[in-house]
């Protein structure tokens, strides 16, 4: 294996092949749903092929071996000799599984552990026409040519390539006999052997494509007798460019492929007039520049196409340790914008006006340039779940369609990271639970395939995504009893619940409305992993359910973690920051007017109960004795699905700020997530309501 080689070449191949093998998950189980879809049968074989070029580059046997035999069964099937099933999916899908693993070997530095002997067996059966014994892939270890092709086009098999060869050493015949015959002779070398076309010969065939691309095309198609005076023209053309364009590169392989077939064959022969082929030798001079300005239109995207090569430099490979750093930086510019505009609404001088509103508008410019280097597409998520649903489709004798939408939604790259697993458990959810088994859903008269819908938009500096099924929903007489029977609530308590608050104890630990036990649910874990991952992001999630149609979870995170728009409050002479997104409503309360339920004092808002919390006798020091006032302000916060109110002595108003880990000393106090400076240069306390509530509730 190759680890000593360029370490450069070596990112570049895990960054080209890691896109791929990401794509490639996606698009197996999109062929599984069009199965005759041409354009996608070539994709995943030039993904294949691909992959398996740099992995021979890098001499990394196993990855090509692997691929190898997957990019034969996609030949088989481009070329429609034989059919798209489950079974073949399910034999390509374990095989990329195991591509993928031997990818994570390489990228850890490791010798990738080969596929089992057994599944690339199941591939070359596979990649024999069906019906037919004798398998036309040549055998598995040929990693050579793979690594040739892998750094040319990645388009034309082997086989193919051996057609183009034989192909031009009968055009060329007696007429360049010293030429043809090694060239020939090297061709069928490299069939039988493996050996590689030297760079001399290859060179040559070059030129001699050039020629034939500009001047003997018609003629090859229609069988005709070639023209004399194309020796005289691989000359010309090589001068010119020793390297064969895009367009010549497809129009080549369309007329290998037309060769055996005539709908192949009639497009390129309608192309020229067929004359311009039949004149002697010499005389057609005058008619040569005709043909040439036919063939220029082609070639013509080839010129936008080296304009265009040079935007491939203008991308940089940056460690996001960096772009962290230049993140830390600008936080500390806001937190000094936060500071002037402080000082500037103090004083009475114009021009500080002026300049203090130029510095919020190039900072505000500035945070959300920086922000847009860190974001991600959540597509990066979303592509795993096709497969994820696809498998345990199967394995659960379902049938799922899965719809989604807004995968181009930009969100911090921390945050893809971290939505990752608790998006895959509710996908998981929602096909386990959620969907029915085809017999009920015909017999409720719904389709017998069900639909998963994951849906991404931003809203604000917040985004939304949202994981929908049109199951049976949930039974909140069900959830009820259930949370009667682990002892959650009492049967009085449990009956006063409201079916949204039913819905959302789905979230306690421990709780499964799941009779039987199986190796995707039924345990009473996970949801609860969910629920508070979502918390530590600052994020929301909700539950909206109507039975026999369905269920949506919505969960609503803050489009990055570094800075955190906050409502900045007072208690007693201390600054506190309440991160925005619990924030639900504010209002002025008369306490006098409290009401105590199951011994918690409680207040009346529009007919809706919220328990009231006084966290300044959990916050300040010596406050729990003081004498409450008459009236306060009360701030509604939402934990989750649970909405409480905090009663806090003043409101400062709404400020950006940058979080900053908490020293030492206080690392881990409860309730707290961190520290910021306000814009008057005191240290405030950003308080984390769920820990809060958790350890003081």
């Amino acid at each position: 294996m190759a680890f000593d080689a360029d370490e450069e070449i070596l990112q570049d191949f895990l960054v080209e092949a890691g896109e791929i093998l990401e794509k490639l998950s996606e698009q197996l189980v999109d062929l599984e749903q069009h199965p005759d879809d041409s354009n996608l049968l070539n994709a995943i074989f030039r993904g294949f092929h691909t992959v398996k070029g740099g992995a021979g580059f890098l001499q990394l046997e196993a990855l090509v071996n692997c691929c190898h035999s997957a990019e034969n069964v996609f030949d088989i099937l481009r070329n429609h000799k034989r059919k798209v099933t489950s079974e073949l999916m399910d034999v390509v899908l374990e095989a990329l599984d195991h591509v993928n693993a031997m990818f994570d070997q390489v990228r850890n530095r490791e010798e990738p552990t080969p596929a089992p002997d057994e599944l690339i067996a199941a591939l070359d059966e596979l990649a024999k026409p069906e019906g037919d014994t004798a398998a036309p892939a040549t055998p598995t270890p040929e990693p050579e040519p793979a690594a040739g092709a892998g750094n040319d086009s990645g388009d034309i098999t082997d086989e193919e390539f051996e057609q183009l060869l034989d192909a031009l050493a009968d055009e060329k015949g007696a007429e360049q006999q010293p030429a043809a015959a090694p060239e020939n002779t090297s061709a069928n070398d490299a069939g039988s052997d493996g050996d590689e076309i030297t760079d001399d010969e290859f060179e040559a065939l070059l030129d001699q494509l050039h020629g034939k691309g500009q001047f003997a095309g018609p003629p090859v198609v229609d069988n005709d007798t070639p023209p004399e005076p194309e020796p005289e023209e691989p000359a010309k053309s090589s001068t010119g460019d020793d390297l064969i364009t895009d367009d010549e590169f497809e129009n080549l392989l369309d007329e290998l492929h037309g060769k055996g077939k005539s709908p192949g064959a009639a497009p390129v022969a309608e192309t020229k007039p067929e004359p311009a082929a039949k004149p002697e030798p010499k005389k057609p001079e005058p008619k040569q520049p005709e043909p040439a300005k036919q063939e220029a239109k082609p070639a013509a995207p080839a010129a936008p196409a080296r304009d265009a090569a040079p935007a491939a430099e203008t991308t940089v490979r940056v460690d996001t340790k960096r772009l962290d750093d230049i993140m830390n930086m600008v936080g500390e510019l806001v937190l000094v914008r936060n500071r002037l505009q402080r000082l500037g609404s103090e004083s009475e001088d114009e021009h500080m006006h002026k300049a203090v509103a130029n510095l919020d508008v190039v900072t505000t410019d500035l945070q959300a340039a920086v922000m847009q280097t860190r974001m991600q597409p959540i597509k990066k998520v979303f592509g795993r779940f096709p497969r994820v649903v696809r498998d345990l489709a199967r394995g659960l004798k379902k049938e799922i369609n899965l719809v989604m939408h807004g995968e181009e939604t930009d969100l911090d790259k921390n945050l893809v990271e971290a939505l990752s697993d608790p998006l895959v458990h509710l996908v998981r959810n929602s096909v386990d639970h959620g969907i029915e088994m085809p017999e009920v859903r015909e017999k409720a008269g719904k389709p017998r395939a069900g639909t998963v819908t994951l849906s991404a938009e931003q809203e604000g500096d917040h985004i939304l995504l949202s994981i929908s099924d049109d199951g049976a929903g949930m039974n909140p007489d069900v959830l009820r009893r259930k949370a009667v029977e682990k002892g959650l609530y009492d049967q009085d308590a449990a009956d006063r619940l409201t079916d949204n608050e039913c819905f959302n104890l789905i979230f306690a630990a421990g709780f499964s409305t799941k009779e039987q036990i199986s190796d995707v649910s039924g345990r009473g874990v996970g949801m609860d992993v969910v629920k508070t991952k979502i918390g530590q992001l600052n994020g929301q999630i909700n539950i909206v359910s109507e039975q026999g149609k369905g269920t949506s979870i919505i969960i609503k995170v803050p489009l990055t973690l570094a800075i955190m728009p906050t409502l900045m409050i007072m208690l007693g002479d201390q600054s506190f920051a309440l991160p925005l997104v619990n924030v639900v409503e504010i209002f002025h309360l008369d306490l006098s007017k409290t009401n105590i339920v199951d011994g918690r004092e409680c207040i009346v808002v529009r007919d809706k109960v919220f328990p009231l919390f006084h966290i300044k006798r959990w916050l300040v020091h010596g406050a729990a004795g003081q004498k409450e006032p008459e009236n306060a302000h009360v701030v509604i916060v939402a934990m989750g699905t649970k909405q409480v109110g905090f009663v806090v002595d003043q409101l400062i108003g709404q400020e950006e700020v940058v979080i900053k880990p908490l020293g030492r000393a206080l690392q881990g106090t409860p309730g707290m997530a961190g520290a910021t400076i306000t814009g008057d240069g005191r240290i405030a306390l950003i308080i984390d309501v769920p820990s809060l509530l958790q350890h003081y509730g």
